[in-house]
């Protein structure tokens, strides 16, 4: 009791985190839950109908269809944007002008900060088959017809994946460099007194010391597979939605479209549990906890 009596100030300045959290965390969370078992609506009983919420979602062929494009959207992004930003990294790593490393820091991060509302019209003007610059540069090494990118549904998945990754990979090669930086500098010139070429001070050196920081970025890139949302609803249009319309997308038409907040809040759990599923066997086959 001493103890805690001692750090008393601390528990009282945790106070507003925690009820943060319950009010705006946990309780929707819990009233959610409780309303995917129900016939939910605005005015009048709600009457609990048990499974029937998840048994319908789980029925629907579209739901399914949007699980899929998820899968396959989440995955190129994942194994993609996981490569790029090492790349980006090893390749400024070599860069010995700090002032050039420190432009393309910048001119690569910035993406990452701004909204999918700029980085998504920006994207859609600039691939548009008629003033988009992309398709102007086809033409300029000797295309014949421009190519609609965001009306054909063999690119639209292409245009989303590196889309994303271009985005985001500023943000996680900085992760990298960060790490690069904190190598200690004698394990290199050991291995350069050992005979070790660049690339092998790449491969055995640098490399192994990002394997926590990809760790980490692996769960991260984990973690948003199933909650790909911004960019569709920004990027997406009735030519490519049948190929691009991802899970979080079927809750936002189901709730807010139809306002069948029953089912809405069914399908986000299931999309909470295969989250967790997910994340807990990344957990296991890349040993996250073992540094």
């Amino acid at each position: 009791m001493k103890v805690i009596w001692k750090f008393k100030a601390l528990y009282v300045m945790m106070l507003p985190i925690m009820a943060y959290f319950l009010v705006f965390s946990y309780y929707p969370l819990v009233r959610g839950f409780i309303i995917s078992f129900q016939e939910f609506r605005l005015i009048g009983n709600r009457p609990f109908i048990g499974f029937d919420n998840y048994i319908t979602v789980l029925k629907d062929h579209a739901f399914w269809e949007m699980l899929q494009n998820t899968l396959l959207l989440g995955g190129g992004m994942l194994v993609i944007g996981f490569i790029m930003p090492i790349l980006l990294a090893l390749s400024l790593n070599e860069i010995l002008q700090a002032w050039f490393k420190k432009v393309v820091q910048m001119i690569v991060y910035i993406p990452h900060l701004f909204s999918w509302v700029v980085v998504g019209g920006m994207w859609i003007l600039m691939l548009s088959p008629d003033t988009g610059i992309v398709n102007g540069i086809i033409k300029l090494v000797g295309a014949e017809k421009p190519i609609a990118f965001m009306s054909s549904a063999d690119s639209a998945r292409w245009v989303m994946v590196l889309t994303s990754v271009w985005k985001e990979m500023g943000f996680i090669c900085i992760l990298y460099l960060a790490t690069i930086v904190a190598i200690n500098p004698a394990l290199y010139e050991a291995a350069r007194m050992d005979g070790a070429n660049r690339w092998q001070l790449v491969r055995y050196v640098t490399l192994p010391s990002l394997v926590s920081t990809m760790k980490v970025v692996i769960m991260l890139n984990v973690l948003s597979i199933l909650r790909i949302f911004d960019q569709i609803i920004v990027m997406r249009n009735g030519a490519i939605a049948k190929k691009v319309d991802v899970i979080m997308m079927y809750t936002y038409q189901k709730g807010i479209l139809e306002f069948k907040v029953g089912l809405a809040t069914s399908a986000g759990f299931l999309v909470i549990f295969a989250t967790l599923l997910i994340t807990l066997v990344t957990r296991a086959i890349i040993r996250y906890d073992e540094g």
